[in-house]
């Protein structure tokens, strides 16, 4: 701050950057804007440009990324909204009088989750205005180092900036496979929350969490859906929970093609898709209205030109390659969020490492991002939330001689009311090193509300806690999380972990 004669602020020092900005963000999504907001409340020049590309079936949205507008808010509210259809019938068991006949208005609920999600783009809008970023919606390309070309939607140059720091976070978009008809044929998570009716058969080729849960919401809307699957249900995650996901979703009536892989997509003159895939060696096809492809992302990173700054990607993903500091190799051009090339392609990790990184480079912090203790949720009709290892990396890492793992099945009590539920059980493990006194370094739950049940418990593994800690919690009764406390059966002992009664 300058001060006149009287002692009056007259505003920031002047520049001396020969640089436009002192920090300039390439991407508006989760961690683009939270670097951005958080350097501009620092006091720093900030840019930032985002552009957003059509889907191949003209998809197209506003500032945000994409967890509010094709990822994680409509996910969670499509997701709600095929749950308050499956609680239709424990309605009914409670003793509520409620008409027979159900059906869903599919677009009367996109009004409502797209008319949600421009308040948040316009939201973000403000904030970035109210901490002094300059926002561009151009995209943005390498010229060298230090400068950026902005792009129009025609693809003209209208300007150049220079920057001091550059920070990359462009995500990940959908990937078609290099499938033949493909984009022509499929939909993907870019156009599912969008699309205006959604009539007839749908296939959801994918086992990944974004797989599932589209299709998960889609059936409980009542919806046909059918799963292709190539190998395992969430691959990375616990295999034994996966596993109980799977089968949740098969008990109620979704339909599953195991061990296929499509080759190709055509479209049939009556409008229908025709699915050329194997399966276990054979050459087979389906038909169905729609097909949406949940197979992986990719990295936004080819079309800014890195090449052109000297910044190293992956080759397999295309994503930045980073250190401990979310450094490229270049010392002032970093990357957050899903293009950075580090475990976890989550929003709340997107969040954290942008702010975390300005603090860094304008308030002198030296935190850095956890990368490991990371709690998450599928969102899927039986949900599944966890932080930490998995059973199987534990084993892998620590040795299975060192790995006590507690576990307990059982029947959450709102359960009881409705025959649907019976011989469904929800999952309870935790995972602990033996020679650290039971430290816990893992915790996963299958069963409701999962995502309100792991961010309690992920603060507690953040801090080290051991068994005994949840040995002497009391439990909150009675309630799904209380289990974790109770827990006392081994998988070494042998001892059946089903739970009868509450």
């Amino acid at each position: 701050m300058v001060l006149d004669e009287e002692g009056e602020g007259e505003g920031p020092p002047p520049r001396t950057s020969p640089y436009q900005y002192d920090l300039f963000v390439v991407g508006g999504g989760s961690g683009g804007i939270s670097a951005a907001k958080e350097a501009g409340k620092l006091g720093v020049c900030v840019g930032l440009a985002d552009y957003v590309t059509k889907s191949p079936k003209g998809s197209v949205w506003g500032l945000g990324g994409t967890c509010v507008n094709v990822g994680c808010i409509p996910k969670k509210l499509m997701h709600f909204a095929g749950q308050a259809g499956e609680y239709y019938e424990d309605t009914y068991a409670t003793g509520w009088e409620i008409p027979e006949k159900k059906s869903h208005n599919w677009q009367k609920m996109v009004q409502r989750v797209q008319a949600h999600i421009k308040k948040l783009n316009w939201g973000y809008k403000v904030a970035l205005i109210e901490n002094s970023v300059t926002y561009h919606n151009n995209t943005a390309v390498f010229i060298d180092p230090h400068t950026l070309a902005l792009l129009n939607a025609a693809g003209k140059e209208t300007t150049r900036v220079t920057s001091e720091h550059i920070v990359v976070a462009v995500g990940l978009r959908p990937s078609y496979g290099g499938l033949p008809g493909a984009e022509e044929c499929c939909m993907s998570s870019d156009d599912i929350f969008s699309v205006k009716s959604l009539e007839g058969s749908i296939l959801v080729v994918g086992g990944s969490y974004i797989a599932l849960e589209c299709a998960g919401f889609l059936h409980s809307l009542g919806k046909d859906v059918t799963v292709m699957v190539r190998s395992q249900f969430l691959r990375g995650f616990d295999r034994e929970m996966s596993d109980a996901v799977g089968t949740y979703m098969e008990k109620v009536g979704m339909h599953f093609i195991k061990s296929a892989s499509p080759q190709r997509f055509e479209k049939t003159a009556a409008g229908l898709v025709t699915v050329h895939y194997t399966q276990n060696g054979a050459r087979l096809t389906g038909e169905y209205n729609h097909v949406l492809l949940a197979i992986g992302r990719y990295a936004v990173t080819d079309p800014l030109h890195l090449e052109r700054a000297g910044v190293l990607v992956n080759p397999k993903n295309r994503k930045v390659l980073v250190d401990d500091f979310d450094r490229s190799n270049i010392p002032h051009i970093w990357a957050v969020g899903d293009a950075a090339d580090v475990e976890y392609e989550l929003t709340p990790v997107a969040i954290k490492a942008g702010i975390l990184l300005a603090r860094r480079l304008f308030a002198e912090s030296t935190l850095l991002m956890d990368y490991i203790y990371v709690p998450t949720t599928v969102f899927t009709p039986l949900e599944y939330g966890c932080v930490g290892y998995s059973e199987e990396q534990a084993m892998e890492i620590y040795g299975s001689e060192d790995i006590e793992v507690y576990h307990c099945a059982f029947t959450p009590l709102e359960w009881n009311f409705s025959a649907k539920h019976k011989g469904q059980l929800a999952l309870v493990k935790i995972v602990c090193i033996r020679s650290e006194s039971e430290r816990i370094i893992g915790v996963h739950y299958v069963g409701p509300n999962a995502g309100e049940v792991i961010q309690g418990y992920a603060v507690a593994v953040k801090t080290r806690a051991t068994k005994t800690t949840l040995e002497l919690t009391v439990g909150v009764h009675p309630t799904c999380a209380e289990e974790f406390v109770n827990l006392r059966v081994t998988k070494s002992s042998g001892s059946s972990a089903v739970k009868t009664g509450c």
